[in-house]
């Protein structure tokens, strides 16, 4: 009896967050209550307060439900790779991730374009800084490395070329959520890192760009 009661109390939990995504996405989160949750989900108000504390809890748990892209790009599974293709591996990784997943692709455009990061939500503001700042610094670390195996003289700091590497590719994609995906994340995005690769000194190491891009697909 006891498995079944906390089964169903995750069923809850998951219902609720899954509400939670619908209506942030539809309404923003500012003008969301916890009421309109709990209504989407078919629940009561009381059980969105018995799994969580206020509205800034429902939204931080959401977002770990899905891997941001900053979490993302510091994963040790191409740790064995040479500096300069884990770069290009990891980021490719993230691209094709996340345009094939449009349940995340909402999620960022929730939290990209429909909070304000300011007051109760603060926190997670800084979490994402905190993120941000360890991504870069894998950047600058493995673009050290590479320019040292590679015998390449960067034109710039290792951590400033990171910076301008970290830019651009939250950069696509940012531009690809606000647009919908109405482009080909993983193919424009792997081009254009490696143009910005190759404008560092890697462009001898690097392969051709293919010569056709694939049909853009617009998630629903």
């Amino acid at each position: 009896m006891a498995r079944r009661t906390k089964a169903e109390a995750d069923e809850t939990r998951t219902r609720l967050l899954d509400a939670a995504e619908e209506v942030f996405f539809e309404k923003g989160v500012s003008r969301t209550s916890l009421s309109d949750i709990a209504q989407r989900a078919g629940a009561t108000r009381g059980a969105v307060y018995w799994h969580f504390k206020d509205k800034v809890d429902v939204f931080s748990s959401m977002l770990g439900r899905v891997c941001m892209p900053f979490d993302e790009i510091c994963d040790d599974i191409y740790c064995e790779l040479p500096p300069l293709e884990r770069i290009r591996r990891s980021i490719r990784n993230v691209f094709e991730s996340i345009s094939e997943d449009d349940r995340r692709r909402k999620v960022f455009d929730t939290a990209m374009f429909k909070m304000e990061y300011v007051g109760e939500l603060a926190a997670v503001r800084d979490g994402h800084i905190e993120a941000s700042r360890v991504s870069s610094a894998k950047f600058t670390n493995d673009l050290t490395r590479a320019a040292h195996e590679l015998n390449v003289t960067l034109p710039m700091p290792a951590d400033i070329a990171a910076q301008g590497l970290h830019a651009l590719f939250v950069g696509l994609i940012h531009g690809w959520v606000l647009n919908g995906g109405s482009f080909p994340l993983a193919h424009t995005g792997c081009m254009s890192v490696d143009a910005y690769l190759s404008g560092l000194g890697f462009k001898n190491f690097l392969p051709p760009a293919p010569s056709t891009p694939p049909s853009p697909t617009t998630p629903a």
